[in-house]
């Protein structure tokens, strides 16, 4: 699994003009990509990472102040440019192999008391963020 991790102090993402998550800050803005051979205790890991990833305000993590996460599922985090002028997808998971282990990360993340935001898997998201430092991480598991 891999995601992509920014410190924001507001985020929050759109499907046909209709807000479906949201945060206001310090929290995390999540994109979470699934390949082929991930699972779901790659998933609690990832979740257990991002709930103590120490990289708020005074170097504490979201399980220190209760902040919130919005995770959203992105695909072309295993997108491939190295060669040509045209991406591959051919390392991204398809969804429906994809999906629930995004969930399962949403999931694991509230089990150890973390107020989530989504936004909805495959649809076409517009996602809009103030990204505070700016923090932004890659993260893989």
């Amino acid at each position: 699994m891999r995601a992509v991790v920014q410190r924001v102090s507001e985020a929050s993402v759109s499907v046909d003009g209709r807000v479906t998550g949201a945060i206001d800050g310090p929290g995390l803005m999540v994109l979470v990509g699934v390949t082929h051979d991930d699972t779901p205790e790659k998933a609690r890991r990832l979740a257990a990472k991002l709930w103590g990833l120490r990289v708020l305000p005074d170097e504490r993590s979201c399980s220190d102040l209760n902040a919130p996460l919005l995770v959203i599922s992105q695909f072309t985090l295993y997108g491939d440019a190295r060669k040509g002028r045209r991406p591959t997808w051919i390392a991204a998971a398809p969804g429906d192999v994809a999906e629930p282990l995004v969930d399962a990360v949403v999931t694991e993340l509230r089990a150890l008391g973390a107020s989530v935001a989504t936004g909805v898997f495959g649809a076409d998201m517009k996602v809009s963020l103030t990204n505070d430092g700016p923090i932004t991480l890659i993260v893989e598991i």
